[in-house]
């Protein structure tokens, strides 16, 4: 039986537009977001980054961990609904 790919959920997509608000509200690209991610200890691509920010990829708890230590804020503050403005 094939299964199908786990869908992101809406906490995943809230954390996807955080995680790029936050990094714009920074002034770095998403090269400079993957490369401190990889200097932290876990490597990760500018499109891993990228996908990561369109919810086209899960992004699991060492990514939100090392994604918000490079962002400088706790891993909670991604998941916040009011951290980003709504999009639409």
């Amino acid at each position: 039986m094939a299964t199908r790919p786990v869908e992101t959920g809406p906490a995943g997509i809230q954390a996807a537009r955080n995680i790029e608000h936050l990094r714009l509200a920074r002034a770095h690209s998403q090269q400079q977001l993957a490369e401190r991610c990889t200097a932290l200890g876990r490597p990760l691509t500018n499109t891993a980054v990228s996908r990561t920010e369109r919810a086209r990829r899960r992004c699991d708890v060492d990514d939100l961990v090392v994604i918000a230590t490079a962002l400088r804020v706790a891993p909670a503050s991604l998941l916040l609904v009011s951290l980003a403005a709504p999009r639409g």
